[in-house]
């Protein structure tokens, strides 16, 4: 038996734009001779040049992000302190690592426009498109228009998002993580806050997040490389950071082929 591995997270970079100006990731880079202060930390005295190789310490990077940068998966407390009709929602330190290795769907919305919303009919209309019947714990990941748009200085505002509805759709049928290739499960805020704007609804904010008020799930965002995906025929591996008391969990997403 062979097995071939598809990489779907993006790379944490400096230049890359992934994220709003406020919350975009910094990282400092240290060569092997620059970090010979924290060598004589633990060998006082010794310089980079009696290093047994005579080049340094060692590489290092600093870096200072938050733990929605990257691909990361979101725990239910970052959508609502509760889930599950009223119970303390979960951490990401606390969700079940059985979520996070699991048969995976993909569902090719890229054909909708930037900040359209999905509805359940649109999820049912795509698996019987594919031909899949949804199993509990089943990961859904979401193709949207976004995944052909990384690095695009607009990424935070291309994309279809996920309804409240559909949203529900998933969950009431088992399935507890899902994905996008966009910068949000949710449709891009800039088309939400017209809408709210227009309406003067709320409950528009966010919807598919909120959905985990009633049924408490996580979701990868940020997810790369899903056109190379079939719809199903494959498992999926996101094992968060452990992060304690942490709203999400930054993540290495990869699917698995076998054959």
């Amino acid at each position: 038996m062979s097995r071939r591995f598809v990489d779907l997270s993006i790379t944490l970079d400096n230049d890359v734009i992934t994220d709003p100006p406020f919350m975009r990731p910094k990282i400092t880079y240290q060569t092997h001779g620059e970090t010979v202060t924290e060598l004589q930390h633990f060998f006082p005295g010794v310089t980079a040049e009696q290093t047994p190789d005579g080049a340094g310490f060692a590489a290092a990077e600093m870096v200072t992000m938050s733990t929605h940068n990257g691909t990361h998966l979101d725990a239910p407390y970052h959508f609502h302190p509760t889930m599950d009709g009223g119970e303390r929602a979960i951490t990401i330190d606390e969700v079940p690592l059985d979520w996070c290795f699991r048969p995976g769907v993909k569902l090719d919305f890229r054909h909708f426009d930037d900040g359209h919303v999905v509805t359940a009919e649109e999820v049912a209309a795509e698996l019987a498109r594919i031909d899949y019947d949804l199993q509990p714990l089943d990961i859904v990941l979401v193709n949207t228009r976004a995944g052909g748009a990384l690095g695009d200085p607009n990424f935070v505002n291309i994309g279809c998002g996920m309804g409240y509805d559909a949203t529900m759709y998933l969950t009431e049928r088992g399935v507890r993580v899902t994905g996008t290739d966009a910068w949000s499960w949710d449709a891009p805020f800039s088309y939400t806050a017209k809408k709210v704007a227009e309406t003067g609804d709320t409950s528009l904010i966010w919807e598919g997040h909120k959905a985990g008020r009633d049924i408490g799930y996580c979701h990868l965002e940020k997810l790369h490389n899903l056109e190379a995906l079939p719809a199903h025929g494959f498992t999926v591996s996101c094992f968060p950071h452990k992060v304690k008391g942490g709203s999400a969990g930054w993540t290495r997403a990869v699917a698995i082929f076998e054959s």
